[in-house]
Order: structure tokens, then sequence, then C-alpha cells
């Protein structure tokens, strides 16, 4: 299990800025009996961390001397830079069932493709699994060399997934198939094909009520003055 070491913070808001900028991450501790407390862990003992670790296994983080067996969520970056700002450590119970998340990692070369020139679709990235947990995993692999002609496909039933885990997708979900390759003449109709007519806009009932309210007022105004028009030539 991969230890990570943390300590209590008590810069919130705005004030963790100079934190980040010493080299932390801050980040909070909660979960099941565990009250939420704000947390910073060394920015790159964490991304060492978290690159093993991923989202899907239990670490262990020991924050002023007292250990939690988390799992890391919710990563929070920097929408132009890509830089993780914030991260959650939810604290599990070793002996109770959870449910999460685990990414799909695809390896081997399916023969569908390289000989056939067929079209690799990656349907699932992950799968939502249940399990102790000791038992979870950080990837499910998938092997497509075990696509060997065109529009075969792995299906959730197909793996074999570690002792101890349950996958909660259906048995026929489709993880990865193999599409024909498109004919030349078809790749040509669709660059050919006119484009989609835009659609007209809907009018709600009160957008129409108004319109219908303002073309009253412009009809009584012009009402109005040809009125006046006709008075004065009298």
């Amino acid at each position: 299990m991969q230890e990570l070491k943390a300590s209590s913070r008590t810069e919130l808001g705005r004030r963790v800025k100079p934190l980040r900028k010493d080299g932390f991450l801050p980040g909070v501790v909660y979960g099941e009996g565990v009250a939420s407390r704000p947390v910073s862990v060394p920015y790159k003992d964490f991304d060492k961390v978290y690159r093993e670790a991923g989202e899907s296994t239990i670490i262990e983080l020991d924050v002023d001397g007292k250990q939690y067996n988390v799992l890391i969520q919710d990563i929070a970056r920097d929408p132009m830079r890509g830089d993780m700002l914030h991260a959650d450590f939810y604290a599990v119970r070793m002996d109770k069932v959870i449910r999460t998340k685990v990414r799909v990692a695809f390896v081997g070369e399916s023969p569908a493709v390289k000989n056939d020139g067929g079209v690799l679709v990656k349907v699932m990235q992950e799968i939502e699994v249940e399990a102790l947990p000791k038992d979870l995993t950080r990837e499910i692999r998938v092997d497509v060399s075990k696509l060997v002609v065109l529009e075969s496909r792995i299906t959730v039933k197909d793996i074999v997934l570690p002792q101890g885990v349950k996958a909660l997708a259906a048995p026929d979900d489709v993880l990865v198939l193999v599409e024909k390759p498109r004919a030349e003449e078809e790749l040509a109709a669709l660059k050919q094909a006119p484009l989609a007519e835009p659609v007209a806009e809907v009018k709600t009932e009160q957008e129409a009520k108004r319109e219908a309210k303002e073309k009253d007022k412009d009809e009584a105004t012009e009402e109005k003055g040809t009125g006046k028009e006709a008075g004065a030539k009298v």
C-alpha cells in the first residue's frame, strides 16, 4: 500500500495560494465516521503516489501521526495549465464493500485493425465496480488482440476481473469493438451530403404573447398618428 504524509492546515480559501507556492497541495480528508479535516501534502510526494495509485487504489494517509485508509478523489486542476490545485481524500472502512470506478487499460494490437484496416472504437474508458477496499485495482486491462475479425467486440462478461471485484455494468455492455473501414465512395458521399437545414426558432408562448402585445402597440400608435393627420387635413 502506498503511503503519503500530510499535515493539518488552517489556511482556507484564498489563503492557500502561498501554500501552493511553497510546494504544497491543499486537500481535505473526510469519510464515514471521519469529520472533514483540511490538510496539505507535499506536491511532489502526492504526484508520485497519484501516478502509481490513481483514484481506485487504497493509500495510507498519515495526518500528523494519525493514519487513514483513503481513496484519492476529485482532483481540481488549473483550467489553463492543468496543474493540480486541490485533492479530496475519502476515508474508507476496510471491512465494508464500496463502489468506485476503475480505469480500463487497452493493451495489445487487434489483427482486425492491423490486417483488415478496421477502426478500433473504445466504448468504455472506465468500469464501475464493487469490492472491499483491499481488493481494488488501479486499472482493468483489456487485451484487444482478441479482436481478430471485423465487427468483433469485447463485452463486460468477456473480461476477467481480479478476485473479489464485481463489475456493476451489464454483462453485454461493450468495452471495445472493431468497425469496418468506410469505403471511398461512402466517404465521398458524406463530403457531398448537403448541410442540414437550420432549425427554425421555436418561440415560447410567453414570447409570442409579448411580440403580439408589442405589435398591438405599434398598430395602435400608427392608427393614432393617421387620425391626427386626417384631422389636420380637415
